[in-house]
């Protein structure tokens, strides 16, 4: 192992002198996630860890092939999941009736520049996002590390960023078009039956299939991102004011090094060519700083605690990481998300720190992901709806306070449990 202390490290250096593993490959998606195809050939997600064999894949074009597969399927007895990019590590897809990809029904419409809002097909990758809505001088407050999803999945899941005081991606939505079991269109929104809005907004697909968001966006702005190593003291002796005093800040700690790579996004004036020639910093529009270029496949498990708890909760993961687990080489992700109302959203009625840790996909991860998960569990941790975890009904309803308003707007929608599979069985009970 090279013997530089962290802090005597670049950006670099630092992101390729893990065993090998570049943090900057390690920990995300490729352009090409998941391919839907013709039954009876298994889909599979992009880590590999979840494979399921439909008995249809469907690709509709429009609204109208979406109710007749809704019909269809009710005909035949199917079970119905949506099949987006495949980045859920948990078996949210999986079914043996029909899986719908709407890669086909994407773009972003309906542009109204004043209200800065407008209407996501709900097969819109996000990358696929950002040059219309810069066009029309918009952009989204805030976007996660991979823009490769989907929307409809994006919000399904709770998918978010970081910074203080700013929520999920599931939080920019202001309304949204829900086709139902029963081949109703329904429009919800905070004035139009609010209760089924807050549930549809982080609803792992379970009430229906999303087929258009409305979203509030902000103007056009560019971001100054800022990237450094430190020692792991370093890091933690000023996490608090790091997290206060910018608008989004996460660090990757890593345990060979017991070294972080830093990170701040902050909004600016500046043009991109008035940066320094600097490898660690950069200028441009926000949608480009925000999302990252990742290779490696991995399989991931995040858990999102009170925000008091996640210094605590770091500790106890580092010292984890440091001895039992010391050969784990990917890691530790740490960021902030605001406090939100929707139902199922993990950040719901707290402010909350997420931790994120991760294995290569080609390596066991269930001994270090369970002792993990023990951890967080011990800081009221809630578990991120696309990344492996164990809990099931009884768990995760004492941790989620509107847990059964979610149900009854659940059964409401889907009685006979139609877009419902093992594994949603398992976590709504």
């Amino acid at each position: 192992m090279n013997k530089e202390t962290p802090y005597e490290l670049n950006r670099r250096t630092f992101m390729k002198g893990i065993a090998g593993v570049a943090i900057g490959s390690a920990i995300g998606a490729s352009e090409s996630i998941a391919q839907i195809t013709e039954a009876p050939k298994p889909w599979k997600n992009w880590s590999g860890s979840v494979i399921c064999n439909p008995r249809a894949s469907e690709r509709p074009q429009t609204e109208f092939d979406l109710m007749d597969l809704v019909r269809r399927a009710n005909k035949e007895d199917w079970t119905v999941r949506l099949a987006g990019s495949g980045h859920s590590f948990t078996p949210l897809c999986a079914t043996d009736g029909m899986t719908v990809s709407m890669a086909d029904m994407k773009g972003v419409i309906d542009i109204d520049r004043e209200a800065r809002q407008a209407t996501v097909l709900g097969g819109t990758k996000m990358r696929h996002m950002h040059v219309p809505l810069r066009e029309a001088g918009l952009a989204m407050e805030n976007l996660s590390d991979i823009d490769r999803q989907a929307i409809a999945g994006a919000i399904a899941t709770g998918t978010h960023g970081t910074g203080k005081g700013i929520g999920s991606i599931s939080g920019q939505v202001t309304g949204l078009r829900l086709l139902t079991a029963s081949g109703d269109m329904l429009e919800c929104s905070m004035d139009k039956d609010p209760d089924v809005f807050r549930a549809a907004q982080v609803s792992l697909g379970s009430l229906g299939i999303v087929v258009d968001v409305r979203m509030q966006f902000m103007d056009t702005y560019r971001l100054h991102e800022k990237s450094w190593i430190s020692t792991f003291d370093e890091c933690f002796s000023t996490l608090e004011e790091s997290i206060k005093n910018n608008r989004h800040f996460e660090f990757f700690w890593v345990s060979q090094r017991d070294g972080c790579m830093n990170k701040t996004l902050n909004i600016t004036e500046e043009m991109p060519d008035e940066m320094p020639d600097n490898e660690n910093e950069r200028i441009d529009h926000s949608d480009i700083v925000f999302p990252s270029v990742r290779s490696r496949r991995f399989n991931e498990i995040e858990y999102s605690v009170p925000e008091e708890h996640g210094p605590d909760c770091l500790l106890e993961l580092r010292e984890l990481m440091m001895g039992k687990h010391s050969d784990v080489v990917m890691p530790l992700e740490y960021r902030t998300v605001a406090a939100e109302d929707a139902y199922l959203s993990m950040a719901h009625g707290r402010d909350t720190v997420t931790i994120s840790a991760h294995q290569l996909a080609e390596l066991p991860h269930q001994v270090f992901f369970a002792d993990v998960e023990a951890v967080f569990r011990n800081h009221q941790g809630r578990p991120h709806w696309g990344k492996i975890h164990t809990l099931k009904a009884k768990e995760l309803a004492e941790l989620y306070p509107k847990w059964d308003s979610f149900l009854k707007v659940r059964e409401q929608l889907d009685p006979e449990g139609r877009f419902m599979n093992k594994h949603l069985k398992e976590l709504f009970g």
